[in-house]
């Protein structure tokens, strides 16, 4: 079966080129066969279009992973620890926010809500990410995604314990560099190791929700801070903080129970441990499954045994000619766009209840609120994430961003300017409707997408030192988030949101011009696309196919 692919198409990503050049069938599955036809003859069957007719074929056998199989259940657990590995992101942003409004945690530090002293306690975190970004991608490489991601749980929970017994500023600032430092492994190995691991047909699915994390621990946060903001004592602070290192333990205590990525096993020399794995997650079980061919095929076509992942210092690859200077334009990008759309405003969540007249424990249940809806947007953009084009979710979703930032914004200025005890309630209601609405697109459009898209836009070797350089960035936008925020609300109150609003509507007319469309096909069919003259246009192009009973794909050629 594996030599009729080779002989139909050497590489099933080149499909589209056999197609081209003749009516004989280009390739052949157990469950079926891609035939190249001038008219579709529907028989009953809906027309489709679709990126690739062979995924087409390979995911419509009867062959593929059941879905509560044991091999199903298995990659659920694989999917859920990549999971955690976001939680403890997600869980700082909202935990910082919170606790930095607390009394207690005010008296020790003696910091300020507000201002350079916050600043830099905020930022640090993300000093240390960027400071464990370049070794990430090494680690992942040598050693394998799930070291990545034990080490980088690892050091997460010792500065976990670091900032939780912290007496001091200096105490505290060194235990969050260490936390962001631990971050970084952590979400260079996780993404990879998601979409590495997933079946083609769960893909978006699998590394959306992998992305979805951030809620996972920015809810717990808002919610134990809830909880704990009636306390007078330190353990206010001190418990929320502790709490923040019990997903890092659940990864250190489960991965290596999990099977490794069949990419990197293949790019490591360990082909038979690589195709076990496909055939018994992918396959369910069956070595002549039809997926399982279409895989191994491309897999092996694709990943070389002897690039740049052998050598730690070598970059090169991001950048040595065109198609990978695209896949790394695209994943700056993201890395970008992701932090400064006017999310970092989530730092200071707390603040902005505050400005808007809202008291201390109304902040804590609004922030705890603003974490639950947001994570519904988020739901919501994962449940679509293997059906939707990315294109138009980025381009809309981004513009859509703009205008309720904007309302919000507008919002809030009309409220500031109001004298106090004269204030309009549905004017500060408002402003706050519309921020959550803001988070609410903002998560259905990026959370998803913010880990999906860079993993989908890199070759498997280059991805995990790929994946360091989004860290670095993601990290780099995110210390002036955390560090510009608090002084540019200080000094520029209300108008500081408009800033995002003008950046919002330039992200979506980028977007437009240079997104390249990764849905709908494997990884390996994307080396195509990326080398294409014009990689935007390439990616859009669909096939009409049509799938007859017994998995046969009838598809129209061009006229």
């Amino acid at each position: 079966m594996s030599s009729s692919i080779e002989k139909g198409t050497s590489s099933l990503n080149s499909e589209a080129t056999d197609l081209e050049r003749s009516a004989q069938p280009v390739s052949t599955f157990a469950g079926g066969r891609v035939h190249r036809v001038k008219e579709l003859n529907k028989e009953g069957n809906a027309v489709q279009e679709v990126r690739s007719a062979a995924l087409v074929v390979a995911t419509q056998s009867e062959h593929k992973t059941a879905t509560w199989s044991r091999a199903a259940l298995v990659m659920y657990y694989c999917i859920f620890v990549s999971f955690l590995g976001s939680c403890a992101n997600g869980y700082d942003g909202s935990l910082m926010n919170a606790i930095n409004g607390m009394a207690t945690y005010q008296a020790k530090f003696e910091s300020g809500k507000l201002g350079a002293t916050t600043g830099i306690i905020f930022a640090i975190y993300t000093v240390g990410n960027m400071a464990g970004a370049f070794v990430s991608g090494p680690l992942a490489d040598r050693w394998g995604r799930r070291v990545g991601m034990f080490v980088g749980s690892l050091i997460i929970i010792i500065g976990s314990v670091i900032v939780t017994s912290a007496e001091t500023r200096g105490q505290f600032i060194a235990g969050r560099f260490i936390l962001g430092f631990g971050i970084a492994p952590v979400t260079c190995a996780c993404p990879s190791y998601c979409v590495e691991i997933a079946p083609p047909a769960w893909r978006g699915r699998a590394t959306g929700f992998y992305n979805c994390g951030w809620f996972g621990g920015s809810i717990p946060a808002a919610a134990i801070t809830l909880g704990t903001s009636y306390m007078t004592t330190d353990w206010a602070w001190r418990l929320p903080l502790l709490f923040q290192c019990f997903p890092a333990i659940v990864v250190c205590l489960s991965v290596f129970f999990l099977p490794e990525s069949p990419r990197w096993l293949i790019a490591n020399d360990r082909d038979d441990e690589a195709r076990a794995i496909l055939v018994r997650y992918h396959g369910n079980g069956d070595p002549a499954s039809p997926l399982v061919e279409l895989e191994w095929a491309e897999m092996k076509a694709d990943i070389s045994t002897t690039g740049s992942d052998k050598t730690w210092w070598d970059y090169r690859d991001l950048f040595r000619n065109k198609n990978t200077r695209w896949r790394t334009f695209m994943v700056l990008t993201m890395g970008i766009f992701g932090q400064f759309s006017g999310n970092g405003l989530g730092y200071f969540n707390v603040v902005i209840y505050e400005s808007l007249g809202y008291g201390s424990i109304q902040q804590f249940v609004l922030n705890l609120v603003n974490s639950i809806t947001s994570a519904i947007g988020a739901g919501g953009g994962v449940a679509v994430a293997d059906r939707a084009s990315r294109r138009p979710i980025l381009i809309w979703g981004t513009l859509g961003c703009a205008a309720l930032l904007g309302i919000h914004g507008a919002l809030s200025e009309t409220w500031g300017k109001m004298e106090i005890g004269q204030q309009d309630l549905n004017i500060g209601r408002a402003a706050v409707a519309f921020f959550f609405l803001f988070n609410i697109l903002y998560s259905a459009t990026y959370s998803p997408l913010q880990a999906l898209y860079p993993v989908e836009c890199l070759h498997t070797n280059t991805r995990a030192k790929g994946m360091s350089l989004y860290a670095f960035t993601v990290s780099a936008v995110g210390f002036i988030n955390a560090y510009a925020g608090p002084i540019g609300l200080k000094n520029m109150g209300n108008h500081y949101i408009f800033i995002f609003v003008a950046w919002d509507c330039v992200e979506a007319l980028w977007w437009y011009f240079f997104c390249v469309e990764t849905q709908g096909r494997t990884l390996e069919e994307l080396e195509e696309i990326f080398s294409a003259a014009r990689p935007v246009a390439a990616s859009q192009a669909k096939k009409r196919v049509v799938v007859q009973e017994g998995g046969n794909v009838l598809v129209e050629s061009e006229k």
